[in-house]
């Protein structure tokens, strides 16, 4: 039953169908051949009941925030803030752009739009400075994963919704691990640019840091207002993010005015199209879920590769390592959906908190959306930079080591990821 669930999805990826045709056929057909009491018309309600969740109305709405910032001037913002403090340092603009993609990160929520928006004015400015072309992509759409862990995080808004662990929990366990990410490209920007003798540019004086930080003022209270209003009661995740779209609207359209009212019904157009594709996948993926947990595939799987009574760090290190293969070939929100569901009650059976486990799946989806052959930011970043594949990855294996080394503490040590929740 595996197998021929299997060897149907990969065979219609291979022919080109879309990702929902195999999300939504294998199941269909291992269903008419092996329960062929079960009703098909009962996947038509799986589709609905998939986009039903009310978390879910979080991910357009965090979206639409993302796309309103990234067309205005809130990334510009933050990159002078950043640049003026660290850009004087030995590989300062390479620390710039991390620090900038993991402050992006808790705006937008999304590695892709932390690639368009960090990436386009980084790149050229690391160029300028003497980095190499392929080493400046491969820190951009490296440093773009902690966007998908910092809050709001779109891949912890999924997971949540799988398996109804609590959103705002979530948020506040990726902080440490996202800062984590940028600490250690940091020291490694600080390595290499000794080790390459990349030249130090000019510092900034203190007026002009004091310019930079008020201008960077009203973006940088996006995540506090985020955070700090969801636990402390005001609002839910859900409507915190509407709360980012009408923060995101006062920012650029009222006060910087980088964003013309003409353009919201654009901006809101390019947002429904990522949503929908989104949504798709969601409701294919609920249609998934449902036959293999009717099949009993978790419990199989449980029994074949975790044994019988696994221990809970050899049950991370296993989810690890299937997320981190299954994101370099699919798209993370489609392995969040299907595997979650494989992994959630063995994961929970040998005493691993759910929220750590949030945490792990979502690094592992982080780091497999800019691993080869691929990583959807790889594809994302050959897009706005015109470059071919192989000049978008040549740069990228030091960063990807770096990534695993943080992935193995974060699993090793889950206080890294709860030790917020502990001190609230």
């Amino acid at each position: 039953m595996v197998w021929t669930l299997l060897a149907i999805m990969v065979i219609l990826l291979v022919m080109g169908f879309p990702m929902l045709i195999p999300l939504i056929v294998a199941p269909l057909v291992v269903m008419l051949i092996f329960f062929d009491h079960l009703d098909p018309m009962m996947l038509a309600g799986q589709l609905t009941q998939g986009v039903s969740a009310y978390v879910l109305l979080a991910v357009p709405l965090f979206i639409f925030a993302a796309d309103i910032m990234t067309a205005g001037k809130t990334s510009r913002r933050l990159l002078d803030f950043v640049g003026a403090f660290v850009g004087h340092l030995r590989g300062g603009y390479a620390i710039t752009t991390a620090a900038a993609c993991t402050l992006f990160g808790s705006v937008s929520g999304s590695t892709q739009a932390t690639v368009v928006a960090i990436g386009k004015p980084m790149r050229e400015r690391l160029r300028q400075v003497g980095y190499k072309d392929s080493s400046s992509i491969a820190l951009i759409i490296n440093a773009s994963d902690v966007a998908l862990l910092i809050p709001p995080s779109i891949g912890m808004i999924i997971y949540a919704h799988v398996t109804g662990t609590s959103t705002g929990d979530l948020f506040v366990a990726g902080i440490i691990p996202g800062l984590l990410v940028f600490l250690f490209f940091a020291l490694y920007a600080f390595i290499h640019a000794k080790v390459y003798n990349i030249p130090k540019v000019d510092k900034v004086p203190w007026s002009e840091r004091i310019r930079f930080t008020w201008r960077a003022l009203l973006p940088l209270g996006f995540p506090v207002i985020i955070v700090g209003g969801i636990y402390s009661g005001y609002f839910t995740p859900t409507e915190a993010a509407g709360v980012s779209v009408l923060y995101a609207l006062m920012l650029e359209v009222l006060i910087y005015r980088s964003v013309k009212l003409t353009q919201i019904p654009s901006i809101a157009l390019s947002t429904g199209l990522v949503t929908s594709a989104v949504f798709v996948l969601v409701a294919g993926g609920q249609v998934f879920s449902y036959v293999i947990a009717t099949a009993r595939i978790p419990q199989m799987l449980s029994e074949a590769v975790l044994g019988t009574d696994p221990t809970a760090l050899y049950v991370l290190l296993i989810i690890a390592l299937f997320f981190f293969i299954g994101c370099m070939f699919v798209d993370p929100i489609v392995v969040i959906l299907i595997l979650t569901p494989i992994f959630w009650q063995p994961a929970i059976a040998a005493g691993v908190d759910p929220v750590h486990l949030g945490v792990v799946i979502t690094y592992q989806a982080a780091l497999g959306s800019a691993t080869p052959p691929f990583g959807v930011d790889i594809f994302t970043a050959s897009a706005v930079f015109n470059k071919s594949y192989l000049d978008v990855i040549r740069g990228t294996p030091p960063y990807i080591a770096i990534l695993l080394f943080v992935g193995l503490l974060i699993i090793l040590f889950e206080e890294i990821s709860l030790v917020l929740l502990y001190l609230m």
